[in-house]
């Protein structure tokens, strides 16, 4: 069983409520930093870390990831150093690590090598936002092969069939969007977000990790009536922009995930 379907079955085990899936992006605001928040997230209850490949032309993304990535882009963090900086930290991290990138970054490294590297490093499932559905499957295979997850996401224009083909191609779990356009943090969880896991779960029985616009621990609570899992990005991120130069980011950062988790 991977780490991650280990995370799954213990969050479901406990009943204490919903996992939280946290997303930063590697090299916001240098790679070193990056890894005391990578720390600091784990000490702080996070259930799975989503790692952020930065990328010049974060398609789906909104303002407050879009300078994450510039300013990562800007501290030199590429898709080998956030590779570098996983393996340097494996062994002192309870939670799961999940790659979430684009495909452009994959396929100027290589889609075997990122593969290999990623075993390497201790990757436990990766996500690549702009792979489709219909063309995973050999990707899928080069992940499965070296017992790394594939995570595929979804959103609320996703076909019926779609649904079923990723819930035979995904594993660790599926990461099912709330709403349509770019992240960002919400006042609300959107109002379709109950009927989207519905139907995910009428398909699958994987774990449902649901995200974007989640900012406050009602968010969280709210999510965990439906899904499995709830995951904290642009709030996170913003965080991390506010507290970026200070010696205590860290701190800032462990208090944001506590309070979400209360």
């Amino acid at each position: 069983m991977s780490r991650l379907a280990d995370t799954f079955s213990r969050i479901k085990a406990e009943g204490k409520g919903p996992g939280l899936v946290t997303y930063v992006t590697a090299g916001d605001p240098d790679l070193q930093r990056t890894g005391g928040i990578l720390r600091a997230l784990d000490r702080s209850g996070a259930d799975v870390l989503e790692v952020g490949v930065p990328f010049s032309d974060p398609l789906a993304d909104g303002p407050v990831i879009q300078r994450a990535t510039e300013r990562a882009l800007a501290s030199g963090a590429t898709l080998r150093g956030v590779l570098g900086l996983i393996g340097g930290l494996r062994d002192e991290l309870r939670a799961p690590i999940v790659i979430f990138s684009y495909a452009n970054p994959i396929l100027r490294l290589g889609a075997e090598r990122f593969a290999d590297q990623a075993r390497e490093a201790g990757v436990d499932g990766v996500l690549v936002l702009d792979l489709p559905i219909e063309e995973a499957d050999e990707f899928r295979s080069l992940l499965a092969s070296r017992g790394i997850d594939t995570i595929l996401l979804l959103s609320p224009t996703t076909t019926d069939e779609r649904l079923r083909r990723a819930a035979v191609l995904g594993s660790g779990f599926l990461y099912a969007i709330s709403r349509l356009g770019v992240t960002g943090a919400r006042d609300a969880v959107a109002d379709g977000a109950e009927e989207m896991v519905r139907r995910i779960r009428a398909a699958s029985s994987l774990p449902v990790a649901l995200g974007f616009g989640i900012s406050k621990p009602e968010h969280v609570r709210e999510v965990g009536r439906w899904a499995d899992a709830a995951v904290v990005g642009s709030a996170l991120v913003n965080v991390i922009a506010e507290a970026g130069a200070s010696d205590d980011l860290n701190t800032r950062v462990e208090e944001y995930v506590r309070w979400l988790k209360s």
